[in-house]
């Protein structure tokens, strides 16, 4: 139970990532208090369990933020914040992306979670201290994984994190960023437009694909992440801030080669010419 007593504001916690970090914390003692524009799944997760909260929230407008973290805080503070909303955002690419889609995919998966560090910051500090946590992705750290619309506002989230982190220290706020690999959850069907009869079978799809092309020969889960979340959220994380924690199953460790002996690698290539 180590968020006894802690008030905690999910977003996007109506579904994938954010809803199993949203049970896990609960399930640690935590009241979460979700937001998420999905209102028919936000109010689900909530009559679910005493300890969960919903408030519709669109986080590209920030009155949304402030007031969905100023109802946490009302009801008894703020501890923990787990800026978590996004989407896939456009699917262009750099020489063919229009100026508005780019910037409404910043606004949906960078500005927010400024903007949620912004008005969390001074009800952690009046409170003696607090837990950020940022969601990031491998995109951030290599191309190849998601759009450039996309893997650009992830990696900036990144640093946002660092300076953030920095930055709050002076009043005991922490921030760190959780970077996950490829997981099991809408996120691509709904990106690449599946129909909504379909998401089910093109889920189980890319689960099978996944758990192939990394060295944990599994589909990593939401759980997985709200794992890494609850924990930097934690006091077991007390002495950690302004960096980020990696859950990918291995996939960003080094090309297929370096753990799939049945990969073609280069270095056995070139061991003909030995």
């Amino acid at each position: 139970m180590r968020f006894e007593g802690k008030r905690a504001v999910v977003t996007g916690g109506a579904s994938g990532i954010g809803r199993a970090t949203a049970l896990r914390l609960a399930e640690e003692g935590a009241f979460v208090l979700i937001g998420d524009v999905d209102q028919a799944g936000g109010r689900a997760l909530a009559e679910s369990s005493n300890r969960i909260g919903f408030r519709r929230c669109d986080v590209t407008e920030e009155s949304d933020i402030a007031e969905l973290l100023a109802e946490c805080d009302g009801g008894g503070g703020l501890d923990v914040l787990f800026n978590n909303a996004g989407a896939g955002g456009a699917p262009d690419r750099i020489d063919e992306i229009a100026a508005a889609d780019w910037d409404r995919t910043q606004s949906l998966l960078l500005r927010s979670v400024a903007l949620g560090i912004r008005h969390a910051a001074p009800l952690m500090a009046k409170r003696g201290g607090g837990a950020i946590v940022n969601t990031s992705s491998i995109s951030a750290m290599q191309s190849g994984y998601a759009p450039i619309a996309y893997s650009t506002a992830k990696a900036a989230v990144l640093h946002l994190t660092q300076v953030a982190a920095a930055e709050l220290a002076r009043h005991r706020v922490r921030v760190n960023a959780v970077v996950p690999g490829f997981i099991a959850t809408n996120i691509f069907a709904r990106h690449l437009d599946v129909p909504e009869a379909q998401r089910a079978q093109a889920n189980a799809l890319i689960a099978q694909v996944a758990g192939k092309v990394q060295p944990v020969q599994r589909t990593g889960q939401p759980e997985d992440i709200a794992a890494a979340v609850a924990y930097l959220a934690s006091d077991d994380a007390s002495f950690v801030t302004g960096t980020h924690l990696v859950v990918d199953g291995g996939l960003t460790i080094g090309t297929r080669a370096s753990w799939d002996a049945e990969a073609p690698s280069l270095f056995a290539a070139l061991e003909a010419f030995r």
